[in-house]
């Protein structure tokens, strides 16, 4: 197909000092297509100057540049797929109409996404003189990447090699007992728990999954106690503490919106909320839009205290004991204060959405401008590093046991960062310890490919991805998982940091892998984690992986069959 019947040139977007198209060919620039629920808001967009770059193909596609449209090359074939209301391939005739439409698209991706003409000067703003191997990754340091493979080789977690011919079993389907799940609360030790919307199921854990019909604690006035703002309200988070004998349970002010000036603490032994905490700093009462540990392995802590929180424009820890030494509980005539004990709060613009922490306790948060920002352990008021975004909202982060590897989710794609780098005095460290420098690799991004993010609904928006869990120096995470609509996908880690990897040949950008392994459900999937590893058996290179649906969970085994 020749490039001048794809693209057409109808409006012109914006440019800095009024510049025009560099390009001579015809320009694949349109207002986007109007539909039904949409028209008034593409009228005003019209009369304030607003457009973007547009594809249009013949009279049945017109799609806006984004990532939303899943694209994928193939420069073998010459050939692109995509997704626009269906899923559609495009072959070109010669490798120069080929060739000029992989860059035309990847320029005006960048400006549909940061509203400036796709210029070096534009890059160097947008990600900053450090970070210019994100906007062009063939000039990238990738050495980081390949001394990341030889340390997996070498750690004592990697006696079992991980294959290519790995099939997930399931071990375990059972229904649940009580409401729809909302969520998952893997522990590491004897239990685990669904938090659904009437109560919390307390399930077994074994080597193959977890299962049986353990404890359920209803969500009612007895188990609150009278006055309890939670009696009829569906925690959003729940959080194990103190050797998991305790969780923290949080739940929105209001629908639609994660904030939240308050807490439970549950009893999981007697089924009893202890506490209901309040959020307050100098006196006044504010929100938290979510909390975690203050490190991988502290749920496991008995005599755990602390824990963070984090809000829009806050991140700070939490401390549930009284300043005097005094155990608060519900006796007390007001609801107990917890303590504001470290943290900082910014001015206005972080916009965050979400954490996670280290072994060490050090901690990584995801923004809505998709900034990703690292703060060490001792100090939550300056990231140590922060890496630019891609132009879509993190709206989950993980992060490996050692703080070597970040996971951010997106709706469109998943992007991995490694935080090595070597100092000046010729040590490795991680961006959590300090700056990294310009010596920085680009990310890899994690995708389904179109066919695959097409069949996985229209509700096919990435969520909650997250790497197998290791809580022990030394160990190496194996895998990680994401849920997309009835999906659940799993990637092997060795594979995607793998540079001779077959999936990043010939690719222009940033490196994709399509690899992966699919659980297909019948409903949506809740959420997918790996239990913690010491799960694992001998004749599988993981623990098991636990898929819920809101009215089932599943545990899957990774064998090795040949």
């Amino acid at each position: 197909m020749p490039l001048s019947s794809i693209f057409t040139s109808v409006a012109t977007p914006p440019r800095p000092n009024g510049s025009s198209p560099t390009n001579s060919s015809p320009t694949p620039l349109s207002k986007p297509p109007k539909s039904k629920a949409s028209d008034e808001d593409d009228e005003d967009d019209e009369e304030s100057g607003e457009s973007w770059w547009v594809l249009k193909v013949g009279s049945k596609v017109r799609a806006k540049v984004s990532m939303e449209m899943q694209l994928k090359t193939f420069k073998d074939q010459r050939r692109a797929d995509f997704v626009s209301q269906g899923v559609w391939a495009m072959k070109f005739f010669n490798e120069e109409d080929y060739k000029g439409f992989v860059d035309k698209f990847q320029d005006y991706l960048f400006e549909n996404t940061y509203g400036i003409e796709s210029t070096e000067d534009n890059k160097v703003k947008v990600y900053g003189k450090d970070f210019i191997g994100w906007a062009k990754p063939e000039a990238a340091d990738d050495s980081v990447w390949e001394d990341a493979e030889d340390s997996f080789l070498k750690s004592p977690g990697s006696a079992t090699p991980v294959r290519a011919n790995q099939d997930l079993r399931e071990e375990f389907e059972e229904a649940a007992n009580g409401g729809a799940i909302q969520s998952l609360a893997l522990g590491a030790l004897d239990n685990s728990f669904l938090v659904s919307d009437s109560g919390i199921q307390v399930v077994k854990n074994f080597s193959h999954g977890i299962h049986g019909k353990g404890v359920y604690v209803n969500f009612s006035g007895e188990s609150y106690g009278a006055g309890s703002s939670m009696v009829h309200s569906t925690p959003r988070k729940a959080l194990l503490m103190r050797a998991e004998t305790n969780m923290l349970l949080m739940s929105p002010m209001t629908d639609g919106k994660p904030h939240t000036r308050g807490l439970h603490q549950l009893d999981i032994e007697t089924g009893k909320i202890v506490t209901e905490w309040k959020f307050e700093k100098d006196g006044t009462d504010i929100t938290m839009r979510d909390i975690t540990n203050d490190s991988k392995g502290a749920q496991m802590d008995p005599s755990g205290s602390t824990f963070l929180g984090l809000d829009d424009n806050r991140l700070c820890r939490w401390d549930m004991r009284d300043r005097n030494g005094i155990v608060q509980n519900l006796a007390n005539a007001s609801t107990p204060v917890l303590n504001w004990t470290r943290g900082h709060q910014f001015s206005k613009g972080t916009n965050f959405q979400c954490f996670a922490t280290t072994g060490d306790g050090s901690i990584v948060v995801g923004s809505l401008d998709g900034k990703i920002r690292l703060y060490s352990n001792n100090t939550m008021r300056q990231a140590k590093t922060a890496f630019p975004g891609l132009g879509s909202p993190i709206t989950h982060v993980d992060v490996t046991f050692d703080g070597k590897w970040i996971l951010g989710t997106t709706d469109t794609y998943l992007i991995l960062i490694c935080s090595l780098f070597t100092d000046k005095d010729g040590k490795t460290k991680t961006g959590f310890a300090g700056r990294m420098g310009n010596r920085i690799s680009a990310p890899r991004l994690l995708k389904l490919t179109p066919l695959d993010s097409h069949k996985a609904g229209v509700n096919n928006k990435f969520r909650g991805a997250q790497f197998s869990w290791v809580t022990e120096n030394g160990k190496q995470e194996r895998h990680l998982v994401a849920t997309v609509g009835k999906f659940s996908v799993i990637w092997n880690f060795q594979q995607v940091k793998d540079g001779s990897h077959e999936c990043y040949h010939n690719q222009v950008g940033l490196k994709s892998c399509y690899c992966y392994k699919v659980v297909l459900k019948d409903d949506s999937i809740v959420d997918s984690r790996f239990m913690h590893e010491k799960f694992a058996v001998s004749d599988s290179p993981e623990a098991p992986l636990v898929v819920a649906t809101p009215m089932k969970v599943s545990s899957f085994s990774i064998s090795n069959r040949r």
